[in-house]
């Protein structure tokens, strides 16, 4: 069998269990003729644990139209203002404060986001987060 060639990758970002064709899933796809309702069947079976949360996915296609995806972690920001229980970051992060995490909080999201974290060991994953919080405007207490 001769080896398949990737055309294109595609990243994109979607509600886990909750992708439509509509945009930005079906033209991110359709132009590269990808059967979107194909993807977005599998992509909702795959992701139906994350209830709606905004994930990464990485689309591979390749010259035949067929596709693999990788399902990536939802992102430290999206996390946090669910630990926080807050609806958005603060426009002015320094001054004024939205919200409250704790420490374990913080490292509870390293621990689910350590693959995806440029980091070698938790305690730096840990400090990335609480980064991402501060510039939220989501005090770590």
């Amino acid at each position: 069998m001769a080896k398949k060639e990737v055309v294109v990758q595609i990243k994109l970002q979607a509600p886990g269990g909750q992708a439509t064709p509509a945009p930005p899933v079906g033209p991110a796809l359709g132009q590269h003729g990808v059967n979107i309702g194909q993807f977005v069947k599998q992509f909702n079976d795959q992701t139906k644990s994350l209830n709606g949360m905004i994930v990464p996915i990485v689309i591979t296609v390749y010259n035949d139209k067929t596709f693999t995806f990788v399902v990536k972690s939802p992102p430290a920001a999206v996390l946090l203002k669910e630990k926080a229980g807050v609806a958005k970051g603060s426009g002015v992060p320094n001054k004024e404060k939205v919200g409250k995490v704790t420490m374990a909080d913080c490292r509870e999201i390293a621990e689910r986001k350590m693959v995806d974290l440029n980091a070698h060991d938790l305690d730096q994953a840990t400090r990335i987060i609480m980064g991402t919080a501060r510039s939220m405007g989501i005090e770590v207490v």
